[in-house]
């Protein structure tokens, strides 16, 4: 299934539970405000796992240049995203700073957020979407080394259980010449 492409018997089995969903917690789904409250939620549910139907491999290596003899750090930072915790189903979302040295290939610029965002619209924890990040672009691209950084909020920490609405997680992973404590500080400096 394409990005935006909807898959319309999918789409409702997955209205009907919600429906049924809404029932057993005490609301009429027959009530005018609630109407349209199981479609809208399954739309939602599917754009927001679109990300399983997508190759995010493919989308980097259709941008893959050998032009540029380029052996320096690229960096992409603050690209924003939205995920669902596949523990609660609630919404994490911050920001992932990417960054990788060049061996033969670069890539489009908008290739990296759009890995991001593929990985990010599944069923997720951070530190896999962290991991899922970097193999990517490790075995697509095969650069020198890659690092990846996210810093998120979490709605099952800040909703509910702990409560703790100023939290914020981070998790990083790194390869290659990030593995030198110099070129993993120089990427922390230059994404503060």
């Amino acid at each position: 299934m394409a990005k935006n492409e909807v898959n319309q018997a999918a789409l409702d089995e997955i209205a009907s539970y919600y429906a049924k969903i809404v029932g057993l917690l005490g609301e009429d789904v027959g009530r005018e405000g609630l109407l349209k409250t199981p479609r809208r939620a399954a739309k939602f549910m599917q754009f927001m796992t679109q990300g399983y139907s997508q190759d995010p491999e493919a989308v980097l290596a259709s941008a893959m240049f050998r032009e540029e003899d380029y052996k320096q750090m690229v960096i992409v930072k603050d690209i924003d995203f939205y995920s669902l915790c596949e523990h609660h189903l609630l919404p994490f979302f911050g920001k992932v700073h990417v960054a990788y040295i060049p061996r033969k290939y670069i890539t489009g610029l908008s290739k990296i957020p759009r890995i991001v965002d593929i990985f990010a619209h599944r069923l997720q924890i951070q530190e896999r979407l962290t991991l899922q990040i970097k193999d990517c672009i490790q075995k697509t691209l095969d650069p020198l080394g890659v690092m990846v950084v996210i810093e998120a909020q979490h709605m099952c920490m800040q909703m509910r259980g702990v409560e703790k609405q100023n939290s914020l997680t981070t998790t990083s992973d790194f390869t290659g010449f990030f593995q030198q404590a110099k070129t993993r500080e120089e990427f922390m400096n230059l994404i503060k």
